[in-house]
């Protein structure tokens, strides 16, 4: 008995830095998601950013028709990432709104021309209310529209082109 109580603190250690590593090689998932996913669009009324696009309501955003919602700003690296994937979704007739966080017309119209212009609408959201009311935790982020203005998914992070395909499917059922 006494040989076991010798080798506790050792088995107890080993313990304590095998749950450690395990941590440290999976950390657990962070990622902030919107409790706003299966709700109604909360009220939205943000002006147009751009003199050439209008801005956004939640009226606009309930026309019967799936689409999606993409919170992003000019100066978000990430951003310039998913422009490529958001070009292509629109290449396959998917509507596309924008709220632009905390940004400049001037930085956004640059922003297009260097990266391409998905987007009907862009709203401005100069203080982020409208990104903290659609339970968004950053840029960029794109919430999926059904018809009747109810946020059915969301993705956080930049669209990537493995996404594309799962983004489409996820509107072909919110129809």
């Amino acid at each position: 008995m006494r040989r076991l109580l010798i080798w506790a603190p050792l088995a107890l250690f080993a313990l304590v830095f095998a749950l450690v590593a395990f941590g440290l090689v999976r950390p657990a998932d962070r990622t902030i998601r919107s409790a706003m996913v299966g709700k109604p669009l909360p009220e939205l009324a943000m002006k147009p950013l751009l003199a050439t696009k209008p801005g956004i309501a939640t009226a606009d955003l309930a026309t019967g028709k799936p689409r999606l919602l993409n919170v992003f700003a000019s100066w978000c690296i990430p951003c310039i990432a998913e422009a490529p994937q958001l070009l292509k979704l629109r290449q396959a007739g998917v509507e596309i709104d924008a709220i632009a966080i905390r940004d400049t017309p001037e930085a956004v119209q640059a922003f297009l021309e260097r990266n391409g212009d998905p987007y009907a609408r862009i709203g401005d959201d100069p203080t982020g209310k409208a990104q903290i009311a659609l339970g968004s935790s950053g840029v960029p982020e794109t919430f999926i529209v059904n018809g009747r203005g109810e946020i059915v998914g969301q993705h956080i992070g930049d669209i990537r082109a493995e996404d594309v395909p799962v983004i489409l499917g996820k509107l072909e059922a919110a129809k």
